[in-house]
């Protein structure tokens, strides 16, 4: 059946004429030994020529202020980068982070790598000069129009050493190749590379190919504009890592003792120990094939949330941060429209309403075969509360067409629930560069829900279809269409409102400047979008969003903007203490955002909004500073402040939420850090500290506190609510085994 359904997929795929790409460049071997120690020292680096590097920012092409020599070679096992990092004011090299995926203002050395050369995806490898790690995957070709292209969860198994003297810094990368997926070719393997330098007190970036500013901020990063390079003679280890683990702790709840009618009552502190035990297992029996299993899986080190302040009547979206989910995330994506809708999220495994699902287990098999990429995941839960064990599965399929830029698509998802409320979802998408820069994309998705009575095919299912142009420099421009229908229902996905039609698009115009100028770039932008109730095509959402911003060449954003909204609101909802009620509205309001560089030691974004609101008004400040005290110790805050004014009603709220975030690295390996924040909508606070002790990649000793604190106690009731909500501590160790 497989063969049957890929077939027309094949033939499209060899009627299909791919894009010219720049000449390939080979790879050399090594032809001596390297030691890892970061010292670039050894004749074998010097038998090979640096690529040549080009200024990226702040002025595309001209000359390069310090001299930057990075190396590339092989040695059939390993994928092996050097950075000879010169620099004429040495005292001024930036280390303002030992954190593993941080960024802090450093100067750093990066390496971006098209494993599977299909112009899409990447993998990212970046370090600064204390040796850092810093890790992520790429997808969407770094394009923001399907929602973040970034995934900075993933992690690997990948070595780097740097050290430092009065000349600049120095690094070397190894790379496995058995963390890079691949295919070969008569015994060769051609894939994608991008190397770049950034330093940060000139804002000025090498890079290797020239790739032009116009591809986007992230450019510097996208894989379709990578060099193609050839190795030859690869001996890829198929390694087997087995991680197991074991976990101990206590939780301890309050409980109410008694009768709620009983003024007597007192809260009771409730203990619960947890020992667990479970192991992941991962193994690649081919290049292109990536498999994991897992046991009794957990996710107690997971960092918490950020917690958001909801200024409308739709859900909320949280993203995917457990370690399990990353690898190749982004073969499961189907967007559905907008940054957050999705066929399927994978945060609707293992947690229900905010609550730990225990899982039993599962598997994920991920992988390239010619042009067609393919994922398939199977997860089975426990039950929990009114909620049954449940089985959840994935099947994902794209396939490469025409050129190296287009694909067509495939999704199956089913969430299989042992006493019913069965789920199943398909999709279809193709995403076409038809030319030029002009890209068409077409999604259709269907859902078959056992509880709910559909009405039709369209009344469960989403349509979509987008023309845009993908271009960072003059004109670029999007259209866009989408029909979702009321009984559409992704149990295993994320749809923040249905049965609408929506219509809209964005037009840009962007200039850069030159080298004269003080400003990088200016652009101009509007966005506008209609949402439209299916039933009788009355308006239900309205926003017409003009916006200018300039780029300066030290990094530093500014942005003002207006927006013009219309919202139809059937039903009152609630914003904290205030109320919405029915009503048709129209509302303005202006906004001012400055971000600063990302690499100052002071640095973060600034943003206020003032203006009408529904039948009132509301003025908002948002602060998010983040301040590098040294390499060991940094403070991130957060502050945001939204005060909502109704005077026809009689109604005010004032809604804050506050961020501190402290973390502490003793050096790369050690380190602390602990996330509080408060939320006076919920009147609730929340803490969660976690020390780290990283002996190696995959061996790890986790300690981790969690804590909720009710704000306010009284709330009404009697007896009154303990200050502590809740709290737990775990102790994590995961040791991994590697044949």
């Amino acid at each position: 059946m497989l063969r049957l359904v890929l077939s027309p997929w094949w033939l499209l795929a060899t009627l299909g004429v791919p894009c010219g790409a720049a000449q390939e460049v080979v790879i050399p071997r090594l032809t001596g030994e390297i030691v890892l120690d970061g010292q670039v020292d050894e004749p074998a680096w010097d038998a090979i020529e640096p690529v040549p590097m080009t200024q990226f920012v702040p002025t595309f092409g001209a000359p390069l202020t310090e001299r930057t020599e990075v190396r590339i070679a092989h040695d059939g096992l390993y994928l092996y980068v050097s950075g000879r990092l010169y620099d004429s004011e040495p005292d001024q090299i930036r280390t303002n982070t030992l954190y593993r995926d941080a960024y802090s203002g450093d100067d750093i050395l990066a390496v971006v790598i098209d494993s599977y050369n299909d112009y899409e995806t990447a993998l990212w490898f970046v370090t600064n000069p204390a040796g850092a790690r810093n890790d992520q995957s790429i997808s969407n070709d770094a394009e923001m129009s399907g929602g973040t292209p970034m995934n900075r969860d993933w992690n690997s198994h990948w070595e780097v050493a740097t050290s430092q003297n009065d000349e600049g810094w120095f690094a070397e990368f190894r790379i496995p190749f058995s963390t890079l997926r691949f295919q070969a070719t008569r015994g060769e393997v051609t894939m994608g590379l991008i190397a770049n330098r950034y330093i940060p007190r000139k804002n000025e970036r090498h890079v290797y190919p020239a790739i032009e500013p116009k591809w986007g901020g992230v450019g510097f990063a996208k894989p379709s504009q990578a060099q193609r390079v050839v190795l030859r003679d690869i001996r890829r280890s198929n390694p087997v890592y087995v991680t197991p683990y074991g976990l101990g702790g206590m939780t301890q709840i309050p409980v109410l003792m008694g009768s709620p009618d009983i003024p007597s009552e007192l809260w009771r502190k409730k203990y619960e120990p947890t020992r667990e035990a479970g192991l992941d297992l991962r193994y690649s029996p081919i290049s292109n094939l990536a498999v994991d299993l897992t046991v009794n899986t957990d996710f107690a080190q997971v960092e918490a949330d950020d917690q958001q302040i909801n200024l409308t009547r739709f859900p909320l979206f949280f993203p995917e941060k457990r370690q399990f989910f990353q690898e190749r995330a982004s073969t499961f994506e189907f967007n559905t429209g907008g940054f957050s809708n999705r066929l399927f999220h994978s945060r609707r495994i293992g947690l229900d309403g905010g609550q730990i699902v225990r899982i039993f287990g599962g598997a994920r098999a991920v992988g390239r075969v010619g042009s067609t990429d393919f994922g398939l995941l199977n997860m089975q839960t426990a039950s929990h509360g009114d909620r049954s064990s449940e089985n959840m599965g994935v099947l994902r399929l794209n396939q490469q067409v025409l050129n190296p830029f287009s694909s067509i698509g495939a999704i199956m998802t089913s969430r299989l629930g042992s006493h019913g409320e069965d789920n199943f979802a398909y999709g279809l998408d193709a995403s076409l560069r038809l030319t030029g820069d002009e890209y068409l994309t077409l999604k259709w998705a269907q859902t078959l829900d056992e509880v709910i009575e559909e009405g039709g095919a369209l009344d469960a299912a989403t349509v979509q279809a987008r023309w845009e142009r993908r271009k960072d420099d003059g004109f670029s421009y999007s259209g866009e269409f989408r029909r979702v229908g009321a009984d559409y229902t992704p149990r295993l996905g994320f749809q923040l409102r249905k049965d609408f039609l929506f219509y809209g698009g964005h037009l840009q115009y962007k200039r850069f400047k030159d080298a004269s100028s003080s400003l990088h770039s200016v652009s101009f932008q509007a966005r506008v979008g209609s949402y439209f109730r299916i039933a009788d095509r009355s308006a239900e959402s309205r926003a017409i969003a003009p916006q200018v911003t300039l780029e300066f060449k030290g990094g530093t954003r500014f942005t003002i903007g207006a927006t013009s909204s219309y919202e139809g609101v059937t039903r009152a909802f609630s914003i904290s203490d205030a109320q919405v009620p029915v009503g048709n509205y129209w509302f303005h309001e202006g906004s001012v955002r400055l971000t600063k560089p990302r690499a100052g030691q002071l640095r973060g974004n600034f943003s206020a909004t003032a203006g009408t609101f529904y039948d009132g008004t509301r003025y908002g400040v948002a602060l998010n500073p983040i301040w590098t005290v040294s390499k060991h110790l940094e403070l991130g805050g957060g502050y945001e402040i939204n005060r909502l004014d109704f005077p026809d009603r009689d109604a005010s709220t004032t809604v804050h939420l506050a961020r501190l975030k402290v973390s502490l690295a003793l050096d790369t390996r050690i380190s602390f850090s602990t996330f509080a924040q408060y939320s006076d909508a919920s009147d609730f606070t929340s803490l969660n500290a976690r020390f780290r002790y990283h002996v190696r990649e995959g061996t790890d000793l986790w300690i981790v506190w969690n804590e909720g604190f009710n704000t306010d106690t009284a709330n009404g009731l009697s007896p009154k609510l303990p200050v502590s909500a809740g709290r737990s501590m775990m102790i994590k160790y995961s040791h991994a085994l590697i044949w």
